[in-house]
């Protein structure tokens, strides 16, 4: 029998991984296809993001990163998946933005997963602009990316990259064509010969680009170094970042919500927000999305009769304090 592809999508928090993903199921292509969407924090957005826009079954692992879960989540997952009675035709996967690729590639050697799976490539996506400003970061050394600097960020991107099969660099609408040469440069310095490196913005890119790369990634990890080869400190970038759920009721002013998720960006070390919000008398569920000092929103579908109108925003950082609320 035929292996089963598998497409991992990996990437730093807001990078567009969801609305790549979101762009390939509503292509249509390929069918029977499968995924399995994991989330750092304990409520699972990206899910209910995905789970409207196609027919495709979204399986969702939520609190902690597949990196750090690999036997207690992962596997069973997988396993679950391939023993159903038609099994999937291919599968993606979109990982957490902390996520470290290298241990999700490792458990496709596991016995009962190397003979009916193998790892189609590796797609790593990048924020253009964050990338560049470093405002996703303060690591960063003045703003600029090009550092070389040991940090936990740091590394955690150039783990991303070694990894990658397909770099996208993504959100290129806010870029200059000289800063968009820059980065791609730049990008080309971090990865493997050979890997490509192609501009989108909101995670455009054609379907036969992104599935279809036959690299059997799990049979080359010799090639792929990670800063996390030689000790398991996963637990340890677990510990630094924290996911906090902000919940509350009605909101009748979402503006003075957005002023309020404004200022704990300003105030705190936050990389990613990211949840709904129930606006008293609209019929439409709010999405509000923060990406460094970025943050916009848009109503995305009619609440469900059968769900509970809520607000829940997902805040993912360091150093939060226990305390923190939206204060409505």
């Amino acid at each position: 029998m035929a292996k089963i592809p598998v497409t991992i999508i990996t990437g730093f928090l807001g990078a567009g991984k969801t609305t790549l993903l979101r762009h390939l199921l509503q292509s249509g292509e390929p069918a029977g296809l499968a995924v399995l969407v994991n989330e750092f924090g304990e409520v699972g957005i990206d899910g209910s993001l995905l789970e409207n826009c196609c027919d495709t079954p979204v399986v969702e692992l939520t609190n902690g990163c597949l990196c750090c879960t690999v036997q207690e989540d992962f596997l069973p997952t997988m396993r679950m998946l391939l023993e159903r009675p038609v099994p999937p035709a291919a599968i993606v996967i979109e990982t957490s933005g902390l996520a470290l690729p290298k241990p999700l590639v490792q458990a496709f050697t596991w016995p009962d997963i190397r003979t009916r799976t193998t790892v189609d490539g590796v797609i790593t996506v990048v924020d253009g602009e964050n990338l560049l400003t470093g405002q996703l970061s303060r690591y960063y050394t003045d703003g600029v990316p090009l550092t070389e600097h040991d940090t936990p960020l740091a590394e955690l991107l150039s783990d991303q990259l070694n990894c990658a099969d397909l770099v996208l660099l993504n959100k290129t609408d806010t870029l200059t064509p000289d800063q968009q040469a820059q980065l791609t440069a730049w990008l080309h310095t971090q990865v493997r010969p050979g890997v490509k490196v192609i501009p989108c913005h909101h995670g455009e890119v054609p379907v036969e680009i992104l599935l279809g790369q036959n690299m059997a990634v799990e049979a080359d990890l010799t090639q792929r170094p990670s800063h996390h080869d030689q000790e398991h400190d996963e637990d340890d970038h677990d510990q630094e970042m924290q996911a906090v759920v902000l919940s509350s009721g009605e909101i009748a002013q979402p503006e003075l919500l957005i002023q309020r998720l404004n200022e704990m960006i300003n105030q705190y070390e936050i990389y990613r927000l990211k949840g709904w919000v129930n606006v008293a008398h609209k019929p439409l569920r709010l999405i509000v999305q923060g990406v460094g000092a970025r943050l916009h929103t848009y109503y995305d579908r009619t609440w469900l009769p059968d769900e509970s109108r809520r607000t829940q925003v997902v805040v993912i950082g360091r150093n939060l304090p226990p305390d923190l609320t939206l204060g409505f």
